[in-house]
């Protein structure tokens, strides 16, 4: 399912209407100009290795792309896969670069989330964005109010009720980074390292580097009383496209970025050694003029970017095909912003309104064949350009997989490309969680829910996780069951239950407790769980058309997406289907590729394995097999979908749906899995310490430490494993 709508759907957030873009044939492309122009104020200093400070690789552009559910593997056998339906992406990657197959998301797998995770190369817990694309959070008097994750970087959390802020927290919260970040204050922001070098950053329909909205992002950058909130009241639509989706964040004394262009001074007040003098551009309104200064930007077919509305400018997230979001992009990367951050809607849903399709479906291969066509007409514009992988680091990769929800497709041998595919059933099971648990199990105890497939609950009150209310919910929701409307199975709804010892070690407990739900449910897949009427007088279960693509669970066709790497320093190796991988190692490995480094410690190792000799540093390519085992250790005990994260789940779902009198199966079990939580963050805390010393820091790892440290790791593997597969009798 898309990123956006979801978010409209579930979080009912007005402001983020989805919009199509509207075609003009022959507007010209102003932005083409045949080359790519530099920024006379701001020599862009990027190198391909911490050693090679003069840039003698000629590291000159970063492209960033970001799909929303695109994937690498097939949805049906017979059906090529969403990649293979873009030749013109795929054999660019596999040809010129490294194509990572065995790459993985966080918990919970929502866009929001993994988008976040990927831009800082730290997990939810320390962004402030562990769960869903909207969720809940608990007041002082025990009740919840809605909020959303999509809001700009330093915009306190929007009440999505009320339409302010209830709760003037960082919606982007950091979590416990070291003295020069106290916990609590504003997520370091992305694009710094980039300006501090003096590179323009431009973000397209990027998450939170961009204004994500009109209800809090505009107060936040513009001010209550601005021209432009005063927009938003007099022509809303207008003011969405003109300021919401698209961004420029410049070096320091940037002349793009100058007050005669509209800059703003871009605010970012927990920077360490503070962060003054650099402007922002904000919203297609401001940037346009800059990027295509011959007439209006245009998508690369040629067409004018506008709403179905007719107001030009941002089209909506839903709206950011293939040819929109590359568009923007091409138009940055030749008017001075040679780093480049883009977002691209999935494929696999008719914007803005549906239906979801399904694999092989007319629909849907034609919209992979267009965003081929687009990133076909993007790498020859750019050639034009001279922005080739000689001088280019791309990073091409997908928020997440998500599950295809339907009935069997007809004929049972279409592959999509010559037979098409049909599909006489095809749409989410929608389940009512209030009335299943009011029919099944007698429960009627207030809650409220962040609707989902991988639900966060809060029980009202907030009540503490081990309270007999708390424990009654959890083993009523445990144990519900339903009759599968496509298939006629009987399913259990839950696979996984985490309560906050759990998400603890899951990385999905951020430092604002107010967000910690009582628990999340991990839904079998096939589900998307709501609260609604308490019976089931009307069905309680229903197949919803309109949405067929479910993610947020913990599954294999979920949680494995993908990475692309090319350019300067990066290993020609084709499809690396080996190297086990997560979106945190994306930032460490893209910084080291360009000599930058950030002023905090990532989650994410570099993977160097992917990288050329010359572009990494000494201290990466010392003690090689025993760093290498370090970093494979490291991303199983730290990662929420490695062998740990896994197992412990298991042992808490074990946990939490008990029924031994006075709950002592649960303590125990609960007790342990806090122990392993605090043997892990022990652990991790030393090996990222050496990788991150060894990646910037030019210290190479000390071998025996190493080893010490890594049998350590695979002896708290064993002691899970074991408690998993024998709870409770192994846990002792």
């Amino acid at each position: 399912m898309n990123r956006r709508l979801l978010t409209m759907r579930r979080a009912a957030l007005g402001a983020l209407t989805a919009l199509l873009v509207g075609a003009l044939p022959g507007v010209p492309r102003g932005g083409d100009t045949g080359t790519a122009l530099a920024d006379p104020a701001n020599p862009c200093t990027l190198s391909t290795t911490s050693s090679d400070p003069g840039n003698r690789n000629g590291v000159q552009h970063v492209i960033y792309v970001q799909f929303d559910n695109v994937h690498f593997t097939r949805d049906n056998p017979n059906v090529p896969s969403d990649l293979e339906q873009m030749p013109n992406l795929l054999n660019f990657v596999k040809s010129q670069g490294t194509l990572l197959t065995n790459e993985h998301t966080p918990l919970i797998a929502h866009t929001a989330t993994d988008i976040l995770t990927s831009f800082t190369g730290v997990y939810g817990d320390r962004h402030g964005v562990p769960v869903s694309n909207s969720f809940r959070y608990f007041t002082s008097t025990g009740s919840t109010r809605p909020g959303v994750s999509f809001a700009y970087w330093t915009a306190p959390i929007f009440d999505t009720a009320s339409g302010t802020p209830t709760d003037t927290t960082y919606n982007m919260l950091t979590g416990p980074v070291g003295p020069r970040r106290p916990q609590g204050t504003n997520t370091p922001a992305p694009w710094v390292p980039f300006t501090r070098a003096g590179c323009n950053v431009g973000a397209v329909a990027s998450a939170n580097i961009v204004l994500e909205n009109t209800g809090i992002d505009i107060p936040t950058v513009f001010g209550a009383g601005s021209p432009e909130a005063q927009e938003v009241t007099s022509n809303p639509g207008q003011a969405f496209a003109d300021f919401v989706g698209i961004a420029v964040h410049c070096a320091q004394g940037a002349t793009l970025c100058s007050s005669a262009n509209r800059g703003r001074p871009d605010l970012l007040p927990d920077e360490p050694g503070g962060y003054t003098g650099f402007n922002g551009l904000f919203g297609h309104k401001y940037v346009a003029p800059q990027i295509s200064p011959g007439g209006p930007v245009t998508d690369l077919n040629g067409n004018l970017i506008q709403d179905p509305q007719g107001h030009v400018g941002f089209p909506g997230f839903d709206g950011m095909a293939a040819a929109v979001s590359l568009g923007y992009v091409a138009a940055m990367q030749e008017h001075g912003i040679p780093v480049t951050y883009a977002y691209i809607s999935d494929a696999h849903d008719a914007h803005p309104t549906g239906p979801a399709l399904g694999p092989g479906q007319a629909q849907y291969v034609a919209a992979l064949k267009a965003y081929d066509d687009a990133f076909g007409k993007f790498f020859a514009r750019l050639e034009r350009d001279g922005i080739t992988a000689r001088n280019t680091l791309f990073v091409f990769t997908a928020d997440e997989g998500d599950h295809f929800v339907g009935g069997p497709p007809s004929p049972t041998n279409c592959n999509g490309v010559t037979t098409p595919c049909s599909y006489s059933v095809i749409g989410e099971i929608n389940a009512n969680l209030k009335g299943l648990l009011a029919t099944q199990a007698g429960i009627t105890t207030p809650f409220t829910v962040h609707s989902d497939s991988a639900p966060t609950v809060y029980l009202d009150g907030n009540p503490a996780r081990d309270a007999a209310v708390t424990r009654a919910f959890e083993r009523g929701v445990a144990g519900l069951t339903t009759a599968n409307p496509i298939t006629g199975a009987t399913n259990h709804l839950t696979n996984y239950l985490a309560d906050p010892v759990e998400m603890q070690l899951l990385h999905m407990i951020t430092a604002d407790p107010a967000r910690t739900p009582t628990f999340t449910l991990f839904a079998n897949p096939e589900y998307f769980l709501f609260a609604g009427a308490a019976n089931c007088n009307s069905p309680c279960v229903t197949v919803q058309p309109g949405f067929a693509w479910n993610h947020g669970d913990v599954a294999p066709d979920i949680n494995t997406t993908w990475l692309g790497l090319v350019g300067p320093g990066v290993e020609r190796r084709g499809v690396d289907s080996r190297t086990w991988a997560d979106q945190t190692d994306i930032r460490p490995t893209m910084l080291t590729a360009l000599g930058l480094t950030d002023d905090y410690a990532h989650d994410g190792r570099v993977l160097f394995e992917v990288l050329e000799e010359r572009a990494v540093p000494q201290s990466l390519r010392a003690h090689n097999e025993t760093l290498q085992r370090l970093a494979d250790a490291y991303k199983q005990i730290n990662a929420p979908v490695g062998q740990l994260g896994l197992m412990s789940l298991r042992i808490s779902t074990v946990a939490l749906q008990g029924n031994a009198p006075g709950d002592a199966t649960y303590a125990q079990l609960e007790n342990r899995l806090a122990t392993f939580t605090q043997q892990r963050n022990a652990l991790a805390t030393r090996m990222i310490g050496m990788l991150e010393a060894a990646a910037f820091r030019g210290q190479a790892i000390d071998e025996q430490q190493a080893k010490q440290i890594i049998d350590q790791a695979n002896a708290l593997l064993d002691a899970v494993s074991r408690c998993a597969s024998g709870a409770p009798a192994n846990c002792s």
